[in-house]
């Protein structure tokens, strides 16, 4: 019994990986994934029938856990106070990447590609991620969200080219998001509007979460003048206590900090053509929570 049971602990082990990548891009959130994956390790370890393909069974559960809390959380976002934004994943200067973030490729987790995912339902999420990130086939599809290989085709094709219209061709590469994003800093903390126009995009949108519990704009501000006088009174009525910059899902971002009282937020900057086009800042303090 305990070589069986050592076996299949070994066998889910060697998947968590995989099962955290499809269920954080699925949920967006650190939590909800770890929990799905959990709940997946429980059905794995429960299942009465010998498994012929662990992968395949271990994929298939996680996928349809991660549905069923879509279902449910769509109608919590709708009435979720303010901008719903995915809880990002951070690295600090020096450290390795955790096992979290060696899911895929850096693109299929950046923190941009999980805002658009935002604009597909459940199974349009499932389906697109399986097909364009993990790379599986309709035939494998098809069993894992209960449709046709043809209505899977469908799906996807539909999937890519809503988000196709969200894509850039041209996005910055991670030395200039990381310089953009230090001229954004300093620009905030001097007070210096032109500063902060000379980089931003003429429509640039800022998006803050603060989930009703912490101070942030209700609604996306959009426009260069707009925006960069939101940073500056922002910054100048809750200026944080220390700055770090960090990764967010693998692209430059900042950690700022309160004095004695933990995480004060998350900024991430998207960078097109040589300017800030979309500013995100995670605010909410669950969703800061698995920051140390």
């Amino acid at each position: 019994m305990t070589a069986a049971i050592s076996a299949a602990d070994t066998t889910f082990e060697a998947h968590r990986t995989l099962l955290f990548g499809v269920a954080y891009r699925m949920l967006g959130t650190i939590g909800e994934a770890e929990d799905a994956v959990q709940e997946s390790y429980l059905r794995y370890r429960s299942a009465e029938a010998a498994i012929a393909n662990s992968r395949a069974y271990l994929v298939t559960v996680v996928t349809r856990i991660c549905l069923d809390v879509l279902k449910s959380a769509r109608v919590q976002r709708e009435q979720y106070i303010g901008q719903w934004l995915p809880e990002p994943l951070i690295r600090r200067a020096g450290e390795a990447p955790s096992p979290e973030e060696a899911v895929a490729s850096a693109d299929s987790v950046s923190y941009a590609f999980l805002v658009m995912l935002e604009e597909l339902g459940p199974v349009e999420r499932a389906v697109f991620l399986l097909r364009e990130v993990f790379d599986y086939d309709y035939a494998e599809i098809a069993p894992i969200v209960m449709k046709s290989e043809a209505a899977c085709r469908q799906v996807f094709h539909r999937a890519r080219q809503r988000l196709a219209e969200r894509q850039h061709r041209h996005p910055a590469g991670y030395l200039q998001r990381r310089d953009l994003t230090i001229r954004f800093l300093a620009a905030a903390n001097e007070g210096n509007m032109a500063g902060l126009l000379e980089i931003l995009s003429a429509d640039v949108v800022a998006y803050s979460d603060g989930g009703g519990k912490t101070s942030s704009a209700i609604n996306p501000i959009f426009g260069a003048d707009r925006v960069a006088r939101f940073t500056l009174g922002v910054t100048r009525k809750d200026p944080p206590a220390s700055i770090e910059l960090v990764d967010v899902n693998g692209s430059p971002g900042v950690l700022l900090k309160r004095r004695n009282s933990g995480v004060h937020s998350v900024l991430f900057l998207e960078v097109v053509d040589g300017r800030v086009e979309t500013v995100y800042a995670v605010r909410n303090p669950d969703k800061l929570l698995h920051i140390p």
